[in-house]
C-alpha cells in the first residue's frame, strides 16, 4: 500500500473499474429478491449542491447496503427539466443579468466563455445533464445509467401523455375555478420550481366577515370566524390608503372599502371589481357599523399596527381572545382621539366579550395571559408569545359559549369550515386567499393568489381518491415514523391543483393541447418508466411505438400482448419480456427524499400511483431527510450561497464528502455543512487508511484455529455489538448512528485492542470494519479490500450480521474493569500532579457484590421495570439522541442531547426500594455481620443503582468475574502504561492483614471498581 492515501487517484481508479465492469447495471434475476430504490431526479437549472449531495448519498448508501445484503438492487436516475425556471434562466443569461452571471460563474463554476452560450432552454438542459451525471459519478453513486432520461425526451413525453389520458378518463382531471399561485408577468400558475422566494408558502383560506355601514361593507379577513361574536370594534390605520370598490359576482352587487393593496389582490379573485374612489382613512375612523353576526353596533378605531398588505387592510378587534387587541385598546384609552370625533369614554367603555370557554381561564383569556407574562404594551415582544398561548389553548381545548347561539358547545378546532359556509349562505361572509408568506417568481415578479377560471385541475379533493391514498399510506413504512402524521395531514389538506400552464417546457395536455402539463405533474410515476428506459435508450423502443394499448398492457395489464404488438409494431414476445421486467422491479421498495417535497412531490407520487396502478404495485416505503445549510446559511441555486457537489468532491474527495454529509445530522434533522467538520472527516479517513496499511504491512493473517486470548474474545464480542447497531440503524436509515458505530466507536475499540497487544484477530477485525464502512466510503473500502488480498468487488460481499456465539459478556465486563481502573489511576495522577513509584489496587468484598445482586433483583421484580432493550430501541429511533459522548467530526454530543438520553433511560431506574433492600440484605448473615458498614453500603447501592442503567449492573453480575485474576493478567499491561510496579490485593488478603494499605484505601473498593493507593516518588 502507498505510504499516504492518494484520494483522487484511488477514487478515479475504482470509478473507472465500476464503469468498465458495469457492476451497477441491474437486470432481473430469477429467484433473487429485488430492491428498487428511487430518489427525486434533480432539476437542471444549476449544478448539484450540498442538499442534493445529502439526499442522493442517503439513497446510494441504502442501495449499496441492500446489495451487500444479497438483493438485486436497481438505483436509476433521470433529470427534471420541465416548467418555467429553465426558460427564465435562459432569458436572464441572454440579457446578461449581472446577478445571474455572477452566481453561475462564481458559485456554479460555469466557465465565463461558456455561460453566455447557454441562452436557450435546450442548451441549458444539454449542459447541466452532462454536469449532473459527471458529479454523481465522481462521488461514486452506484447508478444504472442505462436508464437515464430527461422529462423533455420525446419518448418520456409519450409516457406522460399516456398517464394523463388515463387520469382524464377516470374523471380525475377537471376544469373549473380554483385559487392558484400566479405570476402576473408570465400569466401562468407557478409551482415550487418556479419560485425564487417563498418556496414554502401555502395558500391560506381566510373568511371575510362583512361589517356594514349603511350601503358600504368593511370586509375583515380572519382565520377565526367564531371570534366575530366577540368583536368590539374595527381597526383602520390612518397612514394606509383605502379605496371604495364596486364588487359583483353572480347577481350580487356590493360596495367595499379596503386598502389599495387589497384592491390589487381582489382583481385576481372571482369577483368583478370596479374602482369607485379613494377614501381617506381619517374620514372613516369613528364610523359606526353593525356586526353581522350579533347586530351589535361597533365603532372604527385607529391602529398604526394594521398593515395594508395584510388581508383587506381592515381588522376586527376581539379583546377577550386577542392579546394585541386587548393591549391596543388599553393603550388607546390614554390617547386623545378628538380629531376623529371619538371621546375617551367611548374607548374606555369598550369591554371584552367572551366567546370561548377555555379551561383554567375566566371571561377574558387575553387579559389573563397578558398579566401572567407581564406584557407591558403592544410593542413588548412578549405580546407575540401571549397570542400564541391564547390561540393554542383555545384551539385545542376551547368550546363556544351561549353567545354563539346554535354553535354553543362546539369545539373551536371543528367550527371554522361550518361557520364559514353558514356565513356565506347568509350573505355575511366570503372566502379570501392569501399566501402564508410573500412569493416571488423567478422572473422577479411578486406572485398573487389567482382564482383561475377555465383552468385544468387534478381533482385531489376527490374523497374516493384520498381514501385510496390513506389506504396506501397505512400499508407503507414511513421513515422516520413521525412523518406519517404529516403525510396524513397533508393528504387531508390537499385541494384541487392546477395541472397545466401555457408557458415553459413541458408535454401538451392530451385533453386540451393548448395547455402544457405542469412540471410537478409529470414527476409522479416516472419510476415505472425506469423499468423500460434501457430499451428506449438502446433504440429498441421509439417514441412512435409508445401507444396507449402498448403502455396500458405493459403497466396496467389492460388488453393483450397481441393488441399491444399490433398498435406499437413491437414483437409480442418482447413486449411480454418488458412486462415481466416491470412486474419484477415494481413496486418501488423505497422512495427517499428531502422533507421539502412532502407536501407536493411525495404526496403526488402517492396520489398518482393509487389512481393508475393495481394495489400490488403501490409503493412500499417513504424515507424523508432534512435540509442542508452552508455555514449556518440557507443555500440557494439562484442567489447563493451554494456549495456544489463537484466542488466538494474536488476539494475533499468523494468518501470524505459522503462520510461527512451522512454523519453531520440524523435522518430527519437539518445538517449544517461546516469547513471544520469536513476537515475532521478528511483526517479520520486518513487515519483509517494509515491503520489498515500498518496491519497489511505487519503481515498479520487470519489464523485458522488459533487459541483466542481474553483480549481477542473481547474485540470479537465488541464487534458483534457494533454490527448489530449498524444493521438496526440501517433499518431506520439513521445514517449518523450507523457511521458512529461502523467507524468512530469501532475505531476506538480497535485502537484499544492494538494498544493491549492484540494481534491474532487484527486482520479479521479490519476486514469486518471495511465491510461495515463499504456503503458509506466505497472507494477506500474497495482499495483496502483489494490490498487485503480479495479479488471480488466489496460492493457484493455479504454485509456483516451479528454472530451471537461470539458475544462474550464476561470478556467485555473484565476488559471494562481494566479500562476503568487505568482511567481512574491516570486521573488521580493527573489531578494530584504526582509521579507514581508504585500503584496498589484493592478488589472489593464479596458481601458488597451480594448487596448489589439483591438490589438488582428488586429492580427487576418491580412492576415499573422496562426492559433495557426497549429503552435502547427508543434512544436509537429518536434522531435527537446519541448513545455516547464520542467525538464526531470535531464536535461533542450536546449537553441537551445527553439530558434527553438521560430522561429516556430513567424508565429503567428508580426501581430500588431502600427499605426492602435493607430488609433483604440484613436477613443475610454475611451482610448482617458487617453491622453499620453493611447498612451504610446498602444506602449507597440503592442510590447508585438509581443513577445508572441497570444493564451495566446486570452484565457485571452475570459475568461473575474474578476481579483479582483479571487485574493480575493485565498487570504487565498496567505496569507498562503507568511506568511503575503494580500490586493487587483481594478482600481476603486485606481482612487477613496481608495487604499493604497504609491509608485504608481498600474500604472504598466496590464491585467492578477497585480501590487505589499510589505511592509517590
Amino acid at each position: 500500500m502507498q505510504e499516504d492515501y492518494n484520494i483522487q487517484e484511488t477514487e478515479s481508479k475504482w470509478q473507472e473499474k465500476w464503469r468498465i465492469e458495469k457492476i451497477f447495471e441491474a437486470n432481473p434475476e430469477s429467484g433473487k429478491e429485488k430492491y428498487f430504490i428511487t430518489i427525486p431526479f434533480p432539476y437542471l437549472n444549476g449544478n448539484l449542491h450540498a442538499g442534493h449531495t445529502r439526499t442522493f448519498t442517503i439513497g446510494d448508501v441504502i442501495a449499496r447496503y441492500k446489495r451487500m445484503q444479497g438483493y438485486n438492487v436497481l438505483y436509476p436516475m433521470g433529470f427534471h427539466v420541465t416548467g418555467t425556471p429553465i426558460v427564465g434562466l435562459a432569458d436572464l443569461i441572454r440579457e446578461q443579468d449581472p446577478t445571474t452571471m455572477k452566481v453561475y460563474t462564481e458559485l456554479h463554476g460555469i466557465p465565463k466563455n461558456i455561460l453566455p452560450t447557454l441562452d436557450e432552454p435546450e442548451k441549458i438542459v444539454d449542459y447541466f445533464k452532462v454536469e449532473a451525471e459527471y458529479a454523481m459519478n465522481i462521488i461514486g453513486y452506484s447508478i444504472d445509467w442505462r436508464r437515464k432520461f430527461t422529462t423533455m425526451d420525446p419518448a418520456f413525453q409519450k409516457f406522460i401523455e399516456w398517464q394523463y389520458n388515463n387520469l382524464y378518463d377516470k374523471g380525475l382531471i377537471v376544469k373549473g375555478s380554483h385559487p392558484v399561485k400566479w405570476c402576473p408577468h408570465d400569466n401562468n400558475p407557478v409551482e415550487d420550481h418556479d419560485i425564487l422566494r417563498g418556496e414554502e408558502a401555502t395558500l391560506v383560506e381566510y373568511t371575510l366577515i362583512k361589517f356594514r355601514h349603511k350601503d358600504t361593507i368593511f370586509p375583515c379577513a380572519t382565520l377565526r370566524p367564531e371570534t366575530v361574536y366577540g368583536v368590539t370594534n374595527l381597526w383602520l390605520n390612518p397612514e394606509v390608503s383605502y379605496v371604495k370598490l364596486k364588487m359583483e359576482k353572480d347577481e350580487l352587487e356590493e360596495y367595499w372599502v379596503v386598502s389599495k393593496e387589497a384592491y390589487e389582490k381582489l382583481l385576481y379573485t372571482d369577483w368583478n371589481v370596479e374602482f369607485i374612489e379613494d377614501m381617506n382613512a381619517s374620514d372613516l375612523i369613528g364610523l359606526k357599523l353593525k356586526n353581522p353576526a350579533t347586530d351589535n353596533i361597533i365603532q372604527i378605531l385607529p391602529a398604526p399596527f394594521v398593515r395594508g398588505n395584510n388581508g383587506s387592510g381592515v381588522v376586527m378587534s376581539v379583546p377577550a381572545h386577542a392579546p394585541y387587541d386587548y393591549l391596543a385598546l388599553r393603550d388607546l384609552a390614554k390617547q386623545d382621539l378628538t380629531e376623529y370625533g371619538i371621546t375617551a369614554d367611548e374607548v374606555q367603555n369598550i369591554k371584552p366579550i367572551q366567546v370561548i370557554d377555555v379551561p383554567d381561564y375566566g371571561e377574558a383569556p387575553a387579559a389573563e395571559v397578558v398579566a401572567e407574562l407581564g406584557v407591558v404594551d403592544q410593542k413588548d415582544p412578549k405580546a407575540e408569545e401571549a397570542t400564541k398561548i391564547v390561540y393554542r389553548r383555545e384551539f385545542h381545548g376551547g368550546t363556544l359559549k351561549d353567545i354563539t347561539g346554535k354553535y354553543k358547545g362546539m369545539p373551536v378546532s371543528k367550527i371554522k369550515d361550518r361557520l364559514t359556509q353558514d356565513f356565506i349562505s347568509q350573505g355575511i361572509g366570503s372566502i379570501f386567499y392569501e399566501f402564508s408568506e410573500p412569493v416571488q417568481c423567478r422572473c422577479g415578479t411578486m406572485c398573487v393568489v389567482n382564482m383561475v377560471k377555465g383552468q385544468w385541475f387534478l381533482n385531489y379533493s376527490n374523497p374516493e381518491w384520498k381514501d385510496k391514498v390513506y389506504k396506501c399510506l397505512s400499508q407503507m413504512d414511513v421513515i422516520p415514523p413521525e412523518f406519517r402524521v404529516e403525510f396524513e395531514n397533508k393528504i387531508d389538506w390537499l385541494k384541487d391543483k392546477a395541472c397545466a400552464r401555457t408557458k415553459g417546457l413541458g408535454t401538451q395536455l392530451p385533453c386540451d393541447p393548448r395547455w402544457l402539463i405542469e412540471s410537478l405533474g409529470d414527476s409522479t410515476i416516472y419510476m415505472s418508466y425506469y423499468t423500460i428506459a434501457n430499451y428506449i435508450n438502446d433504440g429498441t423502443i421509439t417514441p412512435e411505438m409508445m401507444t396507449r394499448p402498448f403502455l396500458d398492457y405493459l403497466f396496467l395489464d389492460v388488453g393483450t400482448a397481441e393488441d399491444a404488438a399490433a398498435s406499437s409494431g413491437l414483437n409480442a414476445d418482447l413486449i411480454n419480456k418488458m412486462k415481466s421486467e416491470f412486474n419484477y422491479w415494481y413496486p418501488v421498495d423505497i422512495r427517499s427524499s428531502g422533507k421539502d417535497l412532502v407536501p407536493n412531490h411525495l404526496l403526488f407520487f402517492l396520489f398518482h400511483h393509487v389512481a393508475l396502478f393495481d394495489e400490488s404495485k403501490w409503493p412500499k416505503a417513504l424515507a424523508v431527510n432534512g435540509f442542508v445549510s452552508l455555514e449556518g446559511q440557507k443555500m440557494s441555486k439562484s442567489k447563493g450561497p451554494i456549495l456544489t457537489l463537484k466542488e466538494a468532491v474536488d476539494t475533499y474527495g468523494a468518501d470524505v464528502t459522503r462520510m461527512y454529509i451522512l454523519s453531520a445530522a440524523e435522518q430527519a434533522q437539518d445538517a449544517d455543512w461546516r469547513k471544520e467538520g469536513i476537515e475532521s472527516a478528511r483526517t479520520q479517513i486518513g487515519r483509517f487508511y494509515t491503520f489498515v496499511r500498518q496491519v497489511v504491512e505487519s503481515g498479520c493473517k487470519i489464523p485458522e484455529n488459533g487459541d483466542k486470548t481474553h483480549i481477542d474474545r473481547w474485540i470479537e464480542s465488541r464487534i458483534q455489538q457494533y454490527i448489530r447497531e449498524v444493521n438496526i440503524a440501517f433499518d431506520s436509515i439513521h445514517t449518523r448512528h450507523a457511521i458512529q458505530n461502523a467507524f468512530f466507536l469501532i475505531y476506538n475499540d480497535i485502537k484499544w485492542y492494538h494498544r493491549r497487544g492484540g494481534e491474532q484477530c487484527l486482520t479479521e477485525v479490519v476486514e469486518t470494519w471495511t465491510k461495515l464502512m463499504a456503503p458509506f466510503t466505497p472507494h477506500i473500502c474497495e482499495e483496502v479490500w483489494s490490498e487485503l488480498g480479495h479479488t471480488e468487488s466489496i460492493a457484493f460481499v455479504p454485509y456483516p450480521t451479528e454472530n451471537k456465539a461470539l458475544i462474550d459478556e464476561a470478556a467485555e465486563v473484565a476488559e471494562n474493569i481494566i479500562i476503568k481502573t487505568l482511567e481512574d489511576v491516570e486521573e488521580i495522577i493527573r489531578v494530584a500532579k504526582i509521579t507514581p513509584k508504585k500503584v496498589y489496587l484493592y478488589t472489593t468484598h464479596e458481601w458488597r457484590t451480594l448487596i448489589l445482586r439483591k438490589a438488582a433483583e428488586i429492580a427487576l421484580a418491580s412492576d415499573e421495570f422496562v426492559p433495557t432493550e426497549e429503552i435502547a430501541k427508543g434512544i436509537r429511533t429518536d434522531p435527537e439522541i446519541m448513545d455516547s459522548a464520542i467525538e464526531t467530526m470535531g464536535h461533542y454530543v450536546k449537553e441537551d442531547v445527553k439530558e434527553k438520553a438521560k430522561e429516556i433511560t430513567e424508565a429503567v431506574r428508580n426501581h430500588v426500594d431502600v427499605k426492602e433492600l435493607i430488609q433483604k440484605s440484613m436477613a443475610d448473615p454475611t451482610i448482617r455481620s458487617r453491622g453499620k458498614e453493611g447498612q451504610k453500603y446498602v444506602q449507597k447501592v440503592a442510590n447508585d443503582i438509581r443513577g445508572s442503567s441497570i444493564d451495566a449492573v446486570l452484565s457485571y453480575l452475570n459475568a461473575n468475574v474474578d476481579e483479582k485474576q483479571i487485574l493480575e493478567e493485565a498487570k504487565p499491561f498496567l505496569e507498562k502504561e503507568l511506568g511503575c510496579p503494580v500490586e493487587i490485593f483481594d478482600a481476603e488478603e486485606i481482612d487477613a492483614g496481608n495487604a499493604y494499605d497504609p491509608e485504608k484505601k481498600s474500604r472504598f473498593a466496590e464491585p467492578g471498581r477497585p480501590a487505589i493507593y499510589i505511592e509517590q516518588e
